[in-house]
């Protein structure tokens, strides 16, 4: 359990005067294309709150893009890790295993969806792990072609930007990528242009009909999408749409893939978000939340497809990292151990209650999507669906100022997404939702 007062409280305008010297810094020091949510520099962070070096206390509701579920510097993690570097921090587990890692992946064949044998491999990120889930289908099927859908995103290597939707800021001037990647239709409910009732059985049929009548499904190694689009605005599909995708693949030899990076671990008051419908996916590609904080990724699936790749095919200096392997082990211990999913679900209930009070106040909101504590609002112009990116940039500046910290998102740049740490108090919940109801009517 943190230490740290789990407030919101504000000393100094947000960026306070000693962030503002060492952000001098950054822009002299790093890269600026490196972006920036919220202009504080962090010192501590724990529960529901980030402390920056002006002794400012904002209320976190992004949780590092869905990583730091089980909260930051949560204790089991902490004293894993802690004593793996006091044993040692690394040997690469391609040169002399260790216990961790195998225990690691122990861990996701057995939570992963699906009682079928499986098999596991750990990589470094959530983009890793999704090339590596794409060169295993590839390799099993000895197929080329890999379906994804509008408005993913899958990651910045130059595969997962082919497969990543979003030009600006993911893809501009990083060309050419690979080939072999084709996009469908998404069945995006509030944006299907047949509405929102028809939009899982018009959108299954006219995927399925691009699939075999332009791509073929016999040359069709994989179908690659995320159960709940994260950086494409918390799109939730409509039921029945994926649970079809994944039959249409069982019958035509093609391996389904879940990108379960974002959703993964707790976030959606499942483990994994696929089991919202009973999705069975044959891989599923896992980071984020994995690892209470440190870099680590999976890719978990049906151990035959696991195991047609040749020796020494897979791996990686640093995949599984014995360090990354212990605070893991500690995240997985956590989300059990204090029934996380559990509390995502009570953290959506109170999320979508205020959210959609919110919604019948202001028409710039179209609509409140989302499962367990991943909800989203996406805004518009007042009577229409044209979007409003505008009202974001300005709602997310409103919340910065008065000590809330908030993510965008969406292809379109209308999304408020709200993630918050699953340890997240009621209280600091309940008044960071009140900010952003003041942020909105701002604007």
């Amino acid at each position: 359990m943190t230490t740290i007062p789990q407030i919101r409280k504000l000393v100094t305008a947000i960026p306070g005067p000693k962030s503002e010297a060492i952000l001098k810094r950054r822009s002299e020091a790093c890269s600026s294309a490196l972006g920036m949510a919220i202009p504080v520099v962090v010192e501590r962070a724990g529960g529901g709150v980030i402390v920056d070096v002006d002794g400012n206390s904002i209320i976190d509701m992004g949780a590092g893009i869905a990583v730091v579920n089980v909260g930051n510097s949560a204790q089991r993690v902490v004293d894993n890790v802690k004593a793996q570097v006091e044993a040692f921090t690394h040997t690469c587990f391609m040169v002399a295993p260790y216990l961790g890692y195998i225990e690691v992946c122990e861990a996701l064949n057995r939570l992963t969806p699906g009682t079928h044998k499986k098999k596991s491999v750990l990589l470094n990120s959530g983009a890793e792990a999704i090339e590596n889930a794409v060169k295993i289908a590839r390799n099993y099927t000895k197929r080329d072609a890999v379906v994804v859908f509008e408005h993913a995103y899958h990651g910045r290597t130059n595969l997962t930007m082919a497969m990543t939707a979003k030009n600006m800021p993911y893809k501009d001037g990083f060309g050419p990528f690979t080939p072999e990647i084709y996009r469908m239709p998404m069945a995006y409910p509030l944006r299907w242009p047949g509405g929102a009732e028809k939009c899982a059985e018009e959108a299954l049929d006219f995927v399925i009909h691009k699939m075999e009548k332009e791509l073929g499904a016999k040359n069709i190694a994989a179908i690659v999408i995320e159960p709940i689009q994260g950086e494409g605005g918390f799109i939730v599909p409509p039921k029945g749409f994926l649970p079809g995708l994944s039959k249409f693949a069982t019958e035509n030899g093609i391996v389904f893939i879940a990108d379960e990076v974002q959703t993964g671990f707790a976030r959606t008051g499942h483990m994994f978000a696929s089991e919202h419908e009973g999705l069975v996916p044959d891989l599923i590609a896992t980071a984020k939340g994995i690892a209470g904080g440190l870099p680590l990724s999976g890719v978990t699936g049906r151990a035959e497809i696991m195991d047609a790749v040749h020796g020494s095919g897979l791996g990686g200096t640093y995949g599984g990292s014995p360090v990354a392997c212990a605070a893991a082990l500690g995240a997985i211990a956590t989300i059990e151990y204090d029934d996380l999913p559990k509390r995502a679900l009570k953290i959506g209930e109170i999320m979508t209650t205020a959210m959609n009070a919110m919604k019948a106040k202001y028409p710039i909101i179209a609509e409140v999507r989302g499962r367990g504590a991943m909800q989203a609002f996406e805004f518009v112009l007042p009577g229409g669906l044209e979007p409003h990116p505008t009202a974001v940039g300005e709602i997310v500046k409103f919340c910065q100022k008065e000590g809330v910290l908030i993510l965008s998102a969406g292809t379109y740049g209308n999304v408020i997404r709200l993630l918050p740490p699953l340890v997240i108090p009621e209280n600091l919940l309940r008044e960071a939702l009140e900010v952003l109801d003041r942020a909105i009517a701002s604007v």
